[in-house]
């Protein structure tokens, strides 16, 4: 444990078109090498492309797509006596959107369409379907806590 003070969480501001600070946090992780008018070109590009394929307003679309990306337990690996134990433990509010919005940039990134818009609108409407590989994600952390039950008693 740090001696240190803890990090002060800042407050971040909503964004200028959705009024929401959930966008605005996303947008500041797509962001890369402080590029953030071109990450909220991708953002809002990806959104106008969601509300033209599924004639939703693409911001619902977007919220959706995260609350069915974030998971309830995670493993943590925990050494006991020489040994190593995947633990599985609850996931904290704040990092289960942390970590939401990480699987769907990441997962985002690796597809095949044209650009990064598009990419991100694809994974968005599979995600809030309850499809896609960034699902697959959560659901593979949630399987592996399962199998690690039995080891809940180390939790710390």
């Amino acid at each position: 444990m740090s001696r240190r003070k803890s990090a002060v969480k800042r407050t971040i501001l909503a964004d200028a078109r959705y009024d929401s600070q959930t966008v605005s946090k996303f947008i500041n992780v797509l962001m890369t090498e402080g590029k953030k008018s071109t990450a909220e070109r991708i953002f809002y590009g990806a959104m106008d492309l969601v509300e033209a394929r599924t004639s939703q307003p693409g911001v619902n679309v977007f919220k959706q797509a995260l609350s069915n990306l974030k998971p309830a337990v995670e493993v943590k690996s925990r050494r006991v006596g020489g040994a190593t134990y995947q633990v599985p433990v609850e996931v904290r509010p704040d990092r289960r959107t942390a970590l939401a919005m990480r699987w769907l940039i990441g997962y985002s990134r690796d597809r095949n369409e044209k650009s990064m818009a598009e990419k991100l609108a694809a994974e968005v409407i599979l995600a809030s379907k309850g499809e896609g590989n960034a699902i697959k994600k959560k659901e593979d952390t949630h399987r592996m806590a399962d199998a690690n039950k039995a080891f809940a008693h180390y939790r710390w």
